[in-house]
């Protein structure tokens, strides 16, 4: 096969493989739409657990209480009628103070609940509330679940379409070849790209030279050694070539640039060590000049003796 056809069927192939990985990713992807939704529903549900647990222990207790209340009016009701059939002091204190205590915990009884009614109320708006949106969220996630495997299988059917499509461009291509090019588009999402003036197109790298001009001659299929990628050529545009060569006259004023750069370097490290040589020589004369005073010195001292 002409090697621009098998160009041509790779690029074809890309396309197809871009899109087809794509869908494959969205397909993986999808269930994780609906983990949210299906973490809220279940965090409800608990929720609706706890709060039923709580009212139900609410529900036992008003009913314990108002076991009790009956007892503390009936032992007030059976002392207040016995007061009708006393016939001796005594009697009379005892009926009076079982009245007495009866009605003092019947007082406290009731106000105990009043409470726990009033909580057993609460609870039971709450879990009606609760209730409510575990059935909503419910239906949400129903109607999510469903446009959910309406979109898998959409995405299943464009899978098959190029799948078919892919299957008409393999065969003819060489399996290794194409083994290395699904795994470069899966990386890379680019499997084959142009040489323009030298420059692999998928990493901008500069290709060398002796390369470039067998990937120009199109005999062969090679791989970038920068990033694996295919390579074919393609004839640079004007503008394109005006822009690379622009780019390499910048490069080479900066050379120039440095050049200039370092020769003022040396410039300046020649007149820093012309400058040590001349404090050199001054230091050199002052010892000098030290020796005449201290000999001047010794001559004096002679004289005197």
């Amino acid at each position: 096969m002409v090697m621009t056809k098998v160009f041509d069927k790779l690029k074809d192939l890309q396309e197809i493989l871009v899109h087809k990985y794509d869908l494959e990713r969205k397909v993986r992807e999808a269930p994780k739409q609906l983990t949210s939704q299906e973490e809220l529903l279940d965090r409800m549900k608990k929720e609706f657990i706890g709060k039923n647990t709580d009212y139900e222990e609410a529900k036992a207790k008003v009913a314990r209480l108002q076991s009790e209340l009956d007892e503390a009016v009936k032992s007030r009701e059976s002392g207040e009628k016995g007061m009708d059939n006393i016939t001796t002091h005594r009697e009379y204190e005892a009926l009076d103070r079982q009245i007495s205590e009866a009605s003092l915990k019947e007082q406290d009884i009731r106000k105990d609940l009043q409470k726990e009614e009033k909580t057993l109320a609460d609870l039971n708006d709450n879990l009606k509330q609760v209730e409510a949106m575990i059935k909503s969220q419910e239906a949400d996630l129903n109607a999510g679940r469903a446009s959910l495997d309406k979109e898998l299988n959409s995405y299943k059917s464009e899978l098959a379409a190029l799948q078919k499509k892919e299957n008409k461009i393999t065969p003819d291509l060489d399996q290794e070849i194409l083994f290395k090019f699904e795994r470069i588009i899966q990386r890379n999402t680019q499997g084959i790209v142009a040489v323009k003036n030298g420059v692999c197109q998928g990493c901008c790298m500069f290709l060398p030279a002796q390369f470039a001009n067998e990937v120009r001659k199109n005999e062969d299929i090679l791989f970038c050694p920068y990033c694996s990628r295919i390579l074919y050529y393609e004839e640079a545009s004007e503008d394109q070539k005006q822009s690379f060569t622009g780019s390499l006259a910048n490069l080479d004023d900066d050379d120039d640039f440095e050049d200039d750069f370092e020769d003022e370097d040396e410039e300046n490290e020649e007149k820093e060590a012309a400058g040590d040589d001349d404090e050199i020589f001054d230091e050199e004369d002052d010892i000098d000049d030290d020796e005449n005073e201290e000999d001047d010195i010794d001559d004096e001292d002679d004289d005197q003796s």
